[in-house]
């Protein structure tokens, strides 16, 4: 069993809190823009959707840097 200090964690979880916002901000635009495209205009929705991938990425690239 590992023991840690107390600061020692502070850094990891910023990265976590960061990543969990943007995955929220990817999984709402991702709904909001398949609503759009499905519903109403195909070019505005599609965008929304490029949109909510360029987040995903960011997430993914600070995942694969800080793990």
């Amino acid at each position: 069993m590992q023991h840690r200090r107390r600061g020692e964690d502070a850094p990891k979880n910023n990265h976590l809190r960061l990543r969990n916002v943007l995955n929220v901000i990817f999984m709402l635009l991702a709904i909001v823009g398949g609503a759009v495209y499905y519903w109403s205009d195909q070019i505005v929705g599609a965008i929304i959707i490029m949109v909510a991938v360029v987040f995903k990425l960011v997430e993914s690239a600070i995942r694969i840097m800080f793990r």
